[in-house]
């Protein structure tokens, strides 16, 4: 009898032992599962935030490449660009789900392409401003070559003319005279005989050259270096000119001939020097000898 309740009792332990073996089993098999599903999360989650900032980087270097070219839209592109490091920032802070911030990314991105559609406009714009640019600065610069050509051949021409309206001083003549009370003109080479110089000289014709009344400055110079007659003074350019007498000619570009007297008195023996100024510019010179 003792032994049946002693079997009983023991089957009776085996089975509590087996029912809880079975039940820490169980338990161990859902800690295990739940474990595994925590690190399935965990390294989902991680996957995700890993994609999100190479996104955002695509996007930061995007926008950096955008910038360093300089544009009118440089400052829309820099303040778009913080806002993608900012982004950044957050994501690499967090520590759980990240989906919250891909709606931020695709925000984000679609803005980028907007903005990079109307960056590749104003390049496409700039471009074409730049090539009509460059050309209207050649046409220009060809322009300005042509016409400093012109104004050199212009130059030169006026030159030419100028140098061809001049009119030309020739065969100057001198003589000296003793004029007697009487008035009549006795020609002499003796200096102590004279007292009256006769000075002529030729303008020549010049078709182009302007007509009207011409002013020639006459400078008679003695054997000691004194200018004779008038010995009045102009100003040419800066410089004095003193002269012996004026000699004004009504020019109508036909040859004309100048014949004026130069009266004094003491001529010294030696060489004279005749020379006819056209203003300041001597137009011809001459000279003759007293005895």
């Amino acid at each position: 009898m003792e032994n049946k309740q002693s079997s009983s009792s023991l089957k009776a332990v085996i089975a509590v032992l087996a029912v809880l073996l079975i039940g820490s089993l169980v338990y161990i098999f859902k800690l295990s599962s739940d474990t595994d599903k925590v690190q399935t999360v965990l390294k989902t989650t991680e996957t995700e935030k890993e994609s999100v900032l190479k996104d955002l980087e695509q996007l930061k270097t995007t926008y950096d490449a955008a910038i360093a070219e300089n544009t009118s839209m440089s400052d829309e592109l820099i303040q778009e660009r913080d806002k993608v490091v900012s982004l950044m920032t957050e994501v690499k802070k967090s520590k759980g789900d990240v989906s919250a911030f891909k709606n931020q990314l695709n925000f984000l991105q679609n803005k980028m392409k907007a903005m990079m559609a109307e960056n590749d406009g104003l390049k496409k714009q700039n471009t074409k401003l730049t090539s009509q640019r460059d050309s209207t600065v050649v046409v220009l610069t060809e322009s300005k070559k042509n016409n400093e050509a012109l104004v050199g051949q212009n130059s030169e021409l006026a030159k030419v003319v100028e140098k061809g309206s001049k009119l030309t001083v020739l065969n100057i003549q001198s003589s000296a005279y003793r004029v007697k009370s009487s008035g009549k003109e006795i020609a002499t080479e003796k200096a102590r005989r004279t007292n009256m110089l006769k000075i002529s000289f030729t303008i020549a014709g010049n078709e182009i050259a302007q007509s009207g009344d011409k002013t020639y400055y006459v400078q008679v110079i003695d054997s000691k270096n004194n200018v004779l007659g008038e010995k009045k003074n102009e100003t040419f350019d800066g410089k004095d000119l003193t002269y012996s007498f004026t000699s004004t000619v009504k020019y109508e570009n036909k040859t004309v001939q100048v014949s004026e007297n130069l009266p004094g008195k003491n001529f010294e023996p030696g060489t004279y020097y005749v020379n006819v100024f056209d203003k300041g510019e001597l137009a011809s010179k001459s000279s003759f000898t007293l005895k």
